[in-house]
Order: structure tokens, then sequence, then C-alpha cells
């Protein structure tokens, strides 16, 4: 043991060596380490989150990384907290987590990083407390994404509903931060309608409800997540006869967030127009990768990766942008697309 021990630690210096010399790659060391990894899934009342799990079970199963069981905080801060007490009670050498309140797990990250626990965030970047790696896309590109495809679609004129997810989440704010300022820089003719929702369907339902009453004459929405609010806005607008097909008249443009295979297949039958693809696959694999490589004493600095994402500094430590492409119906069958992928294998 105490030799294994020493080598990892002549890893780890060579590799601050090489870093220092300004090698712009990732460490060449293969990542293997020992020790078994704490994983929390957030949540699983989304479609998305779901997928992420499975993804995540397949990895584990595969021999990804040695696992303790895996727990599911549901949404819940406090559950979280409680969860990674358990993975260090339990011998963690690795947190894998995505805390969905990003500013009230400070105190836990600090405990982790105490005991030189290197925690992998995915999906969210924390506000405070050091983290060995976050696995993310941009959800700021989400919101001015989503923003310019409402924009051009509507021709820059009419009123646009959108979902704003939990503003206590980075990812919230980012889109939200991110849709409003494209909006009034790009698209001033649009009234934008800004309902929290705190990523709850029958929040976002009801707001929706109340808002198409005052101003029936909406053509746009945007859905921060399609995982939690697809089903119940087109049960509603179904409901009002307002859910027309993509290119007749009266048909409201949505574009949403997620890339489900719900929403590919409202895509393909012209129920909502666009969504953004989060990498749920990628997601789960990277999650495990970084969680091993962590494991191994790997580094990493700034710059693109091998696997079309790019390495970004933060405040914490350093978030992997993985790829999230715009679908629509012009592009909804490709079959590189997660969503694709597990239908087939389904």
């Amino acid at each position: 043991m105490r030799v294994r021990t020493t080598s990892a630690a002549a890893c780890a210096v060579l590799l601050a060596v090489t870093a220092l010399a300004g090698c712009n790659r990732e460490s060449t060391d293969d990542g293997a380490g020992a020790g078994k990894v704490g994983i929390d899934l957030p949540r699983s009342d989304s479609d998305f989150w779901n997928s992420y799990q499975n993804y995540i079970e397949k990895g584990v199963k595969a021999g990804e990384v040695k696992a303790l069981p895996l727990t599911n905080s549901q949404n819940d801060i406090g559950k979280l907290v409680a969860n990674v007490q358990t993975f260090t009670d339990q011998g963690a050498k690795a947190v894998v987590m995505a805390p969905q309140d990003t500013g009230a797990i400070a105190e836990s990250l600090n405990t982790l990083n105490d005991k030189k626990i290197p925690v992998i965030s995915v999906d969210t970047r924390p506000d405070k407390g050091n983290v060995y790696m976050v696995v993310r896309a941009d959800n700021k590109a989400y919101g001015t994404n989503a923003c310019t495809y409402l924009g051009e679609q509507l021709k820059g004129k009419g009123k646009v509903v959108e979902f704003q997810g939990d503003l206590s989440s980075i990812n919230g704010r980012d889109r939200s931060e991110a849709f409003k300022a494209c909006m009034d820089k790009d698209y001033p003719g649009i009234k934008v309608f800004e309902l929290a929702t705190d990523w709850k369907g029958d929040v976002a339902s009801a707001k929706l409800q109340s808002t198409l009453a005052a101003h029936p004459d909406i053509n746009g929405i945007y859905m921060q997540a399609g995982g939690v609010f697809l089903q119940p806005t087109l049960a509603l607008l179904e409901q009002k006869k307002l859910l027309k097909p993509a290119g007749t008249a009266g048909h409201i443009t949505i574009i949403s967030n997620d890339g489900i295979p719900e929403e590919f297949d409202a895509i393909r039958a012209g129920k909502i127009d666009a969504t953004i693809s989060q990498p749920a696959d990628l997601y789960a694999k990277y999650a495990l990768y970084y969680a091993k490589a962590a494991l191994g004493g790997k580094t990493f600095k700034e710059g693109p990766t091998d696997h079309g994402s790019n390495i970004i500094r933060i405040p914490s430590g350093f978030e992997d942008q993985l790829p999230a492409p715009l679908v629509t119906k012009d592009n909804v069958d490709d079959p590189k697309l997660w969503a694709n992928q597990l239908e087939k294998k389904s």
C-alpha cells in the first residue's frame, strides 16, 4: 500500500511539473485510482435526470468506477448534505453530485475539501466551495440560443412566456439572465413574461393559464427544462385548443431545454419547434471519468479537450463545458443525439 501511495504522490508531482511547463493538454496519467465513489442523484421527477441515472448505473455496472450505493437527494439540499455525510462515513474517496441549490452546498464542499475528498459537480456549478471539476454545458448559451431562435421565428415581434428555473440554481440564473439580455438587446419588440417556477411543472402550468387569460395573444414559449415543463404545457394548450401545428395560423412557437425523447416526438409532431439537447449521456460519462481521474491524481488545464468540449477555469476549480446542440425538425432524427440512441436501446 505504501508503494502505491508513494507512486501516486510521485505521479502527482510529475503532473504538476508538466502543467507548470505549459503543456496545454490533459496529463497522460490514465487516472486509474483506488477507492470508492459516492454518487448522489439530484432528483427523479424529470425525464432528463432519470435518463442521467440510467447512464450512471450503466457506467458503474461496466466498472468505470467502484461506487458506493447510489443516493437520491430528491431536490432537497438537506438530504444532499446528509447523503454526503453518509458517503464520508462509508469511506468515499471522491463524490459526484448535482446540487440543485447551488448556494447552499458550500459548507459540505468545505468539509469534503478539508478531508481531501475531490468533488465532481454535474450540470450545476456551486456558488462557493472548491470542486475538482464541474461537468456542465454553457447555460448562458442555452438562454441566448433560445432567445435568438424565438426572435427570428417571431420576426422580432410578439409576446413570449419564459418558464424560469429555480433562480437559486446557477442554471436557472444563467439561462434567465442570458435570455433577458438577448431579448432586451436584439428583440425589443418582443414582450417577455418571466414566470418563476422552481423547476415545477404544475407551477408553470398554473402561471401559464393565468398569463394566457390576460394575454391571449401569446405567440412564444421558452421552457428552461422540458423534462418537467413539456407535458403539463402541452396538456394545457391542448385543453384550450391552442396547440396548433407548426406552420399553421395561431401556432405558438415553443423552444425547450433538455433534449429528451418526448421533446423529439413533440418536434416531429409539430407540437413544439425546437429544444437544446443537454447531453445526459455525456454528463454521466464524464462525471465518472473525472471521478476516476481524481482518484488517480490526474490534473487538467484550460483549453479544448479531446471530446469536443472546452475546459475553463472558474473561481472554485475547473469546468468542462460540453456541447449542447440546437434540435429542430431539420436534425431531430440525427442518430448522434443521445435521445435517439436511447430510443434504439430501449
